[in-house]
């Protein structure tokens, strides 16, 4: 992609009422456009970040024998009060109406819409285990929309749901969709905790956390660095103190503060009892289902990745899911021999199928230099008339500060 014609470049100064890291750089990057408070644009270059966190997604709910789908944002009233939670969950619910006076909610989550579905489908011991998920668009009314792409009102979610014939066959998917959350998180640079948390608003009992420690994290841990166990402070007994010694190893045990990036919950019986959700056994008796639900906010991992990668420059981005693996900037691009051999290694690039965001721009040194540490690309290759003179490139890792020549024969090899 040639940056000259790119939709959405970078700017000088982050917007005023950027009110975190990933809301300046993000904003600033030419990754996001805010609309209004907790509702974003993502522009060509933070789409290509999103698509490659869902890929990974996908490939590991796949992994686990998860089949997606695609279910209404738009839910009719009814199923909500079937819950009940149209009225514990009221104060977050956008609700419009449609013909015929109806009443809609846009969904939070989807628990009031996957039952019911299921109930279709379910009928024997036979069609379970089953497990459906989706990569989808959620609306919840947020009084405190805030810290970018983190805290939204309008967002993009993986929420997945599973249904069993008993609590340990749940038990044993729970495990491995824990394994598959974790190789999610490495997989996008990151390193998670799996923390024990109160169940929130979508559930009664305990859920588990999947946290990345940073700075800009609303929660507050005590993790073990030894065993990697923690634990929500929210859910310790107050009259009983801190803990300082680890449960699980006798390590010790420190507070820090982290993102919520995805959670896992065994939901037991709760909707299927509110759908019906019945299925019959091997002796021809009628049993409740049993249902597990996990979710990870897409786009909420956008901002999180920026929040743990990146320095006073810009953002640094894992190769995973950084939108180009080559920054290709041409220093003097008004030099005739510096335009051709940039153009030249820029479709030799593309041919071997290379992602590559090429710097066209007639613009200073400076200016381009700074705008690749802002755009946090993991390679940037430089063309000047100095590189020329040595018969080679100029190649720097976003991580690292120093940078070194190379022949421009040997860059492919050096990718």
């Amino acid at each position: 992609m040639r940056y000259s014609l790119l939709f959405g470049k970078t700017k000088q100064e982050a917007p005023a009422d950027a009110d975190s890291v990933n809301a300046k750089l993000l904003s600033q990057g030419g990754y996001v456009d805010r609309l209004v408070a907790g509702v974003y644009t993502f522009l060509p270059l933070g789409l290509r970040v999103l698509k490659k966190i869902n890929q990974i997604i996908r490939e590991e709910m796949d992994a686990v024998g998860a089949q997606e789908i695609i279910m209404p944002s738009l839910h009719p009233i009814e199923i909500w009060k079937q819950t009940g939670r149209d009225k514990t969950m009221d104060a977050i619910l956008f609700k419009t109406k449609g013909a015929g006076d109806h009443d809609f909610v846009f969904g939070p989550s989807h628990e009031e819409t996957v039952t019911p579905l299921a109930a279709k489908f379910v009928q024997s011991y036979k069609d379970l285990p089953l497990c459906v998920y989706q990569i989808q668009t959620k609306f919840r009314n947020e009084p405190r929309a805030k810290s970018g792409v983190l805290r939204g009102r309008e967002f993009g979610m993986k929420d997945m749901y599973s249904f069993h014939t008993d609590e340990a066959d749940l038990s044993k998917y729970y495990e491995k969709v824990t394994q598959a959350y974790f190789n999610v998180f490495k997989r996008c640079g990151l390193e998670a905790y799996m923390a024990e948390a109160s169940g929130g608003a979508f559930s009664d009992k305990v859920s588990h956390e999947f946290s990345v420690r940073t700075r800009a994290g609303e929660d507050t841990l005590l993790l073990c660095e030894k065993c990697k166990f923690a634990r929500n402070i929210e859910i310790i007994d107050a009259s009983k103190g801190v803990e300082t010694v680890c449960p699980k190893c006798k390590g010790t045990l420190i507070e820090d503060k982290a993102i919520e990036a995805g959670n896992i919950f065994k939901l037991g019986t709760k909707y299927s009892t509110d759908f019906n959700l019945k299925f019959t056994d091997k002796d021809g008796k009628q049993k409740i289902v049993i249902m597990g639900c996990y979710g990870i906010g897409n786009t909420r991992l956008v901002g999180t990745i920026v929040e743990a990668c990146h320095d006073e420059k810009g953002i640094i981005w894992p190769k995973s899911v950084a939108p180009y693996a080559v920054h290709l900037v041409t220093l003097g691009s008004v030099d005739e021999k510096v335009t051709t051999a940039a153009e030249s290694l820029y479709k030799d690039l593309q041919n071997k199928g290379v992602e590559v965001l090429f710097d066209d721009r007639d613009e200073s040194v400076g200016k381009k230099l700074n705008d690749a540490d802002l755009i946090g690309i993991p390679l940037r290759v430089v063309v000047s008339k100095k590189t020329l003179e040595k018969n080679g490139l100029e190649i720097k890792k976003r991580s690292e500060a120093k940078s070194e020549i190379i022949a421009a024969s040997e860059l492919s090899k050096y990718l």
